[in-house]
């Protein structure tokens, strides 16, 4: 089985600077806001953009090394490319699509071949004789997963490959790709601006912002231990708090961490904050203003009654302040009844949403473990 491993570094005609590597059978998500060089990424590994630096190496096979001299062009790498618009000769049918892929095989063969793969992808014989046109979004789609998997790749690129095909089509695709993935054992790298679609189906993220990256890391650990605020925003963190860290706490290996407003870091009272105790790594040093994050996993929703005051959780009194029903899940925001008055949000499911209304009275139990303290870069 073949790893992918990446180093990328250029000032001109974009700055790229990116070292991530990926092993086979796994899938991994580059996410970050427009501009940040994701799809410049997947051109450098595709081979249709050459970086002033860098080395690309697939298993054993080295596909660019510029300090060697050593660049591969497109069509002397096995990579299978998937596109956002398909990318589909409209002239052809979705068998001759895929049969362009492969022409290492004999001709009297390709399309007895491509029906297979488009099997595989579950396409009827009928659709596979079709013309683009004649299919649905979500089966272009599939013709164009089929002819990237025919030419038998040794790396997948998938660059916003669901974001054209409607929500339904989107988790039938989702589905076949997670089912395909069983097989592949290949490095997979997928572009996507859908954090949603990224924790779904990837192992790895890649956050990248301006051409840089900002974090690598297994997508659970990226989102309970983001490495700065800005990679918090970036994957999406919701409950992102300011604070000030006091120090050691009585006990080792603990300490108290003062949850504030932003602007009330330096001015921190009992009357506008909530001290909240916390693991000391004893990497802050005492008075520093911070920035913090509690993962989802970390907040329960009680009735309002609960009381019960468990070791490592605090409980936090809130109302519901706003409630948006996503038919299955409902995102709620709710106002906390203490200082420092912050809001928390939450998706809830199943029987936690009965009776969930604006100004409802609820109770929110949060984890002290699932806190996570990033310190802010500069005094302020």
């Amino acid at each position: 089985m073949s790893a992918l491993h990446v180093e990328i570094e250029q000032q001109n005609p974009m700055p790229l600077r990116a070292s991530f590597s990926c092993e086979a059978g796994q899938l991994l998500a580059l996410v970050g806001p427009s501009g940040a060089g994701k799809s410049s990424i997947l051109r450098v590994l595709a081979g249709l953009m050459k970086p002033a630096n860098g080395r690309i190496q697939v298993g054993e096979q080295v596909w660019l090394d510029t300090q060697q001299g050593i660049f591969k062009i497109p069509q002397q790498r096995r990579v299978g490319l998937v596109f956002q618009n398909y990318a589909l000769m409209p002239h052809l049918s979705a068998a001759a699509n895929v049969a362009l892929a492969l022409q290492h095989i004999p001709k009297g063969d390709q399309i007895i071949e491509a029906v297979q793969w488009l099997k595989r992808v579950r396409l009827t014989a009928d659709e596979a004789m079709r013309k683009p046109a004649q299919l649905s979004g979500g089966q272009q789609q599939r013709v164009a997963l089929a002819r990237a998997l025919a030419r038998e790749p040794e790396l997948l690129l998938l660059d916003e490959p669901f974001s054209a095909v409607d929500q339904m089509n989107r988790e039938s695709l989702y589905r076949l790709l997670a089912e395909l993935r069983a097989d592949l054992h290949i490095p997979i790298v997928l572009v996507t601006h859908d954090l949603n679609e990224a924790r779904m189906l990837c192992d790895k993220l890649v956050v990248l912002d301006q051409g840089q990256v900002l974090q690598e890391g297994h997508a659970f650990d990226v989102h309970r231990r983001p490495r700065n605020s800005r990679v918090a925003d970036l994957v999406g963190i919701q409950n992102r708090f300011h604070g000030a860290w006091l120090g050691p706490a009585g006990e080792e290996g603990v300490g108290n961490l003062q949850w504030t407003r932003a602007l009330d870091t330096q001015l921190a009272t009992p009357a506008n904050s909530f001290q909240l105790l916390v693991k000391d790594k004893g990497k802050i040093p005492p008075g520093f203003p911070v920035n913090w994050v509690v993962h989802a996993d970390g907040l329960s929703l009680k009735p309002a009654a609960y009381n019960e005051q468990r070791k490592g959780f605090v409980l936090l009194p809130v109302q519901v302040d706003a409630h948006r029903d996503l038919g299955e899940l409902s995102l709620i925001d709710l106002m906390m009844e203490v200082p420092p008055f912050e809001t928390l949000k939450m998706a809830v499911s199943g029987a936690q949403r009965l009776g969930l209304k604006k100004g409802a009275p609820c109770v929110v139990e949060m984890d002290l473990e699932l806190i996570h303290i990033m310190p802010k870069k500069h005094r302020q």
